[in-house]
């Protein structure tokens, strides 16, 4: 239907199938967006946990050593 609008031999994209590549992008960020962000955030919760066993496995590791937890 859209090649009608078109004259003679021409190529290229029309104006109309341009703008819905652009509104399916659109579309496509607009839900991966958000979603990221959340992944985003799970790691960093993620990575912040592991940080505060790492600090914990070497207080305990000083207690083991010194009898007496750090300040």
């Amino acid at each position: 239907m859209l090649k009608m609008f078109r004259k003679g031999n021409q190529k290229g994209f029309t104006l109309i199938e341009l703008l819905i590549v652009v509104a399916i992008i659109g579309i496509l960020a607009a839900i991966a967006i958000p979603q990221f962000s959340s992944y985003r955030q799970k790691a960093f919760n993620s990575a912040s946990q592991s940080d505060v066993k790492t600090i914990r496995t070497a207080a305990e590791a000083y207690y083991a050593d010194e009898f007496v937890y750090p300040n």
